[in-house]
């Protein structure tokens, strides 16, 4: 009776075992973890900078803001829903000073269906959620970016944004950050050299550009 009891436990527990890692970026959030574990952190509170690849590739990040104790916790291709859904393991714990988030682009990419209104309701959400339990920190928003991959999506990014900016502009402590249009040419078009050959993630042409736009913004003390 015993070993069945055993072999049954083992099942159930492989199961929910299973069902965890299914999440999506299950993955990347368990590395954080571990990195926490084993690395010091570079601030008791941090900058924290959260959202999609976008965030994720900034690899020299500490490097283009000296000075300031930035951590980063971008992830995968995730979605306003997705740094949702990790909020309890990526922001925070940490207990940052300030936090600043680039996600969205991969709501309104993933699906013709996702609106410009579903992702201004989703990033409300997650404003509500960092408000409640941050009252004190600073919550910048970096606007959506465009993307030459993405030319079918832009009027989309564009009625985002400005649903976003409209929001942000009423509340205390609280910034939007434009980096849409210094990434456009005089004429509107896009500026193919800011991209990689995906003509969807930067060059250090792009990152340069959010750096000089993004660093006025970030808390010095």
């Amino acid at each position: 009776m015993k070993k069945v009891s055993i072999a049954i436990l083992a099942i159930i527990i492989l199961f929910f075992s299973s069902c965890a890692s299914a999440q999506p970026f299950a993955d990347e959030i368990a590395a954080f973890k571990k990195e926490d574990s084993t690395h010091k952190l570079p601030a008791v509170h941090p900058i924290l900078f959260v959202g999609s690849s976008s965030i994720r590739k900034w690899d020299n990040l500490q490097e283009s803001f000296p000075g300031f104790p930035v951590l980063n916790r971008g992830f995968g291709g995730s979605t306003l829903t997705d740094v949702i859904r990790y909020a309890d393991e990526i922001i925070f714990p940490y207990e940052p000073k300030q936090v600043v988030i680039y996600c969205g682009e991969n709501d309104l990419a993933s699906s013709e269906t996702v609106t410009s209104k579903m992702v201004f309701k989703r990033f409300i959400t997650l404003f509500g959620l960092i408000r409640k339990r941050l009252p004190n920190t600073p919550i910048e928003f970096i606007s959506i970016k465009p993307s030459p991959s993405r030319v079918n999506i832009q009027a989309r990014v564009v009625e985002a944004n400005r649903l976003i900016k409209g929001f942000v502009k009423k509340q205390l402590k609280c910034d939007f950050i434009d980096v849409y249009y210094p990434m456009l040419n005089t004429d509107g078009s896009m500026r193919k050299e800011l991209y990689l050959a995906d003509n969807l993630h930067m060059t250090a042409k792009g990152y340069s550009i959010w750096q000089k736009i993004i660093a006025p913004y970030l808390l010095k003390k």
